[in-house]
């Protein structure tokens, strides 16, 4: 045995290495053996970039593209950062990822427009109608016409431009799963968001440890029962101590209706009305107007936005319109001194329907059942 025989054979460093992204050297894009020529190869009518602009022009490219990476990194740590649980905090949130999400869509389709514009070279292509069946020399064409697209693109040749699009799309690929983050219900922050939805203030008690008494909008009085004795008469009502608070008016506004024994039907629960007083939440169902345009005759709770009217005298159950559920109900009692107050909280979300609506008033049925 020779010494040549244990010599290990040496890989030849003049082998390129293959870049991620790009084919095996020897290859085109579609994998078949690559002429030599075939990036350089001059094509009649074909107008090419100069190359010293070319390259100014892959500075600008690659320029976009890294900025794209930063923001796309910034959107994700913005969801991570700025919570939502008021509108202030929401607002935040949402400049935040909106103004994130922007910047890193702008600067990639600038990126690509200018790649386009300024690297690739310039020709007038005319395609004449044919048979929508493809032969095999269609085929090849095709594969040609692809071939010789990718090497003019700039694509292989321009490593600049292909690692920061690469770089650039890598976080905009995860974009889509921090949003989907929220679907999960036991997330933060869209399960603090979500259990928000779920209750309003009338569930709450008044400072002497009491049911919150029913109050007109606008003037703060606290309502008695006997007073409220004109069959067909509504008033819109808020929960006392809370008159001028925005965030918990948005869910918590009722409108009270009254009603003569006779007209209240089966849907509307008898155990959470009082000497024919009726509370609804005054936020439509739909997309959330306040829902208080009232025809007495018919019993008819009217939404201006978008026309859904709902039967007050049956549950308030949507009889036209777009809302997908009636407008809840309130239970409501009076207290020793004969004002209307609330037995309790909603036993299911008010306002529009969202993702976890479902659960939320499973758990309200567990909770009246127990």
């Amino acid at each position: 045995m020779t010494d040549n025989e244990h010599e290990i054979e040496q890989p030849d460093e003049r082998v390129p290495k293959r870049v991620i992204g790009t084919p095996a050297p020897g290859t085109s894009m579609l994998g078949a053996a690559e002429p030599a020529d075939a990036a350089g190869k001059d094509v009649p009518g074909v107008t090419l970039q100069d190359e010293a602009k070319a390259r100014k022009a892959e500075k600008i490219v690659a320029l976009c593209f890294t900025i794209t990476f930063l923001a796309a990194v910034a959107f994700i740590i913005s969801y991570v950062v700025f919570q939502v649980g008021t509108p202030e905090t929401t607002g935040v949130s949402n400049l935040a990822l909106g103004s994130s999400l922007t910047v890193a869509i702008l600067a990639l389709a600038v990126g690509i427009v200018v790649w386009v514009r300024m690297i690739m070279p310039k020709y007038a292509l005319i395609q004449e109608r044919h048979e929508m069946a493809s032969a095999e020399p269609d085929r090849e064409i095709v594969a040609d016409t692809f071939v010789q697209g990718a090497n003019e693109s700039g694509f292989v040749k321009r490593k600049l431009l292909r690692r920061t699009l690469l770089l650039a799309a890598a976080p905009l690929g995860l974009v889509p799963l921090v949003l989907l983050r929220d679907l999960d219900n036991s997330r933060m922050p869209g399960a603090k968001f979500n259990k928000m939805l779920r209750h309003t203030v009338w569930g709450e008690k008044n400072k002497e440890g009491k049911p919150l008494r029913l109050v007109v909008e606008g003037t703060g009085q606290p309502i008695r029962a006997a007073d409220f004795n004109s069959p067909g008469g509504i008033l819109s009502v808020v929960p006392e101590g809370y008159e001028h608070d925005l965030n918990a008016l948005a869910k918590a506004t009722l409108i009270l209706i009254k009603f003569r024994p006779e007209e209240i039907k089966g849907g509307v629960n008898k155990n959470w009305i009082h000497d024919g007083i009726v509370a609804y939440s005054k936020i439509c169902t739909h997309v959330g107007c306040p829902a208080a345009l009232y025809e007495q005759n018919t019993h008819h709770i009217l939404c201006p936005c978008h026309q859904s009217t709902f039967d007050a005298a049956d549950g308030a159950k949507v009889i036209f319109g777009p809302a997908a559920r009636p407008l809840p109900q309130l239970p409501i009692t009076v207290d020793e001194q004969g004002y209307l107050i609330a037995q309790s909280d909603f036993h299911v979300p008010v306002g529009p329907s969202y993702w976890e609506r479902g659960d939320a008033e499973a758990e309200a049925r567990k909770g009246s059942q127990a």
